[in-house]
């Protein structure tokens, strides 16, 4: 008697099998349902949005926040452009938010194109407009620039940045995290030293680059794990919704695209409805096996579209709340 996976097959079926395609189906490998969300705790869920560069895009944003509000994520954060391009946008889109819903917002800080100085006055300013949430990041070169450079008397690192901040406030911090290693890192194993140094800086929580592969996230927290780091790893999670814009990017952010991934949106170029149905699919496969291995808490990248990261929620046993 064959057993695979918890389900069993006669010894006689076995033996008596006629070669054919039933064969197969009865000799191959058998597998298990994931668990039920209903079986597993409701997940904790915060949420990533930019600010708008256009009236258009404020009433899309506007249109995302309110479409998740209703899930009660932990938190919601909103980004910071290249090189602080977005700074004012940024603080406007987070004071909003402070005085108009009932979300915890978490503001972008990077180390580029300012100095301490200026650093310590934008993070005032948003302690001031009780914002007690940073998401502390080194941060990408500004337009025009292939590398990223310190500015004369700014941080140098995120790490760094972690400590001008906690000396400015008592700020909870998020610092960034590379399941599959920075692109600029030196090897996977400085990567990792420097997110521990974060952490040893006062960071509470990490939350990682989108993947793809569950695998590579759950090998992440096993070396996190081997480092001595024990803050929460959160993954990030992004809802595909133009399969080749997703390619290029990922290109630049050192995010590997699994080959089988490209082949399930092979010919969709054209067709956003079917795009949009495969991409909730390959989404709610990810973070339901995450969500098996025991993972309960996820980032949305959102990208100011809310109808894949919401279903995709629901799909992990998030609900409305009830006021």
């Amino acid at each position: 008697m064959r057993k695979a996976q918890g389900l069993t097959i006669s010894g006689y079926v076995m033996n008596n099998l006629t070669p054919g395609p039933l064969a197969r189906w009865l000799t191959g490998p058998r597998f298990n349902a994931l668990p039920a969300p209903a079986a597993l705790p409701a997940p904790r869920l915060s949420f990533e949005f930019f600010p708008p560069k256009t009236d258009k895009l404020e009433e899309q944003l506007w249109a995302c926040i309110r479409r998740l509000e209703p899930l009660g994520p932990r938190f919601v954060s909103v980004t910071y452009g290249a090189g602080g391009s977005t700074q004012e946008r940024t603080h406007a889109t987070v004071a909003r938010l402070v005085a108009e819903t009932s979300l915890t917002p978490a503001a972008h800080l990077t180390c580029v194109g300012a100095t301490r100085d200026e650093v310590d006055e934008v993070a005032r300013r948003y302690w001031a407009a009780g914002v007690r949430h940073i998401v502390a990041l080194r941060g990408d070169p500004p337009a025009g620039a292939t590398e990223y450079v310190p500015h004369p008397g700014g941080y140098a690192q995120a790490e760094d940045l972690v400590r001008g901040l906690k000396r400015v406030g008592d700020f909870e911090i998020s610092v960034g995290a590379y399941p599959e290693t920075h692109p600029a890192a030196l090897s996977a194993d400085a990567d990792l030293d420097f997110l521990k140094r974060k952490i040893d800086a006062g960071a509470t929580r990490a939350i990682t680059q989108y993947f793809f592969d569950a695998e590579v996230f759950l090998r992440f927290i096993d070396r996190c794990h081997a480092k001595g780091i024990t803050v929460p790893i959160v993954p990030g999670i992004l809802p595909v919704s133009n399969f080749q814009q997703v390619v290029k990017f990922s290109a630049m952010c050192g995010a590997s695209v699994p080959a089988w991934m490209g082949q399930l949106f092979e010919g969709l170029e054209e067709d956003v409805e079917t795009r949009r149905m495969v991409a909730a699919v390959v989404a709610a496969e990810q973070v339901r096996l995450l969500q098996a291995n025991g993972v309960d808490e996820f980032h949305f990248y959102t990208l100011n579209r809310p109808d894949l990261t919401y279903a995709i929620a629901h799909i992990l046993g998030a609900r409305p709340r009830k006021d």
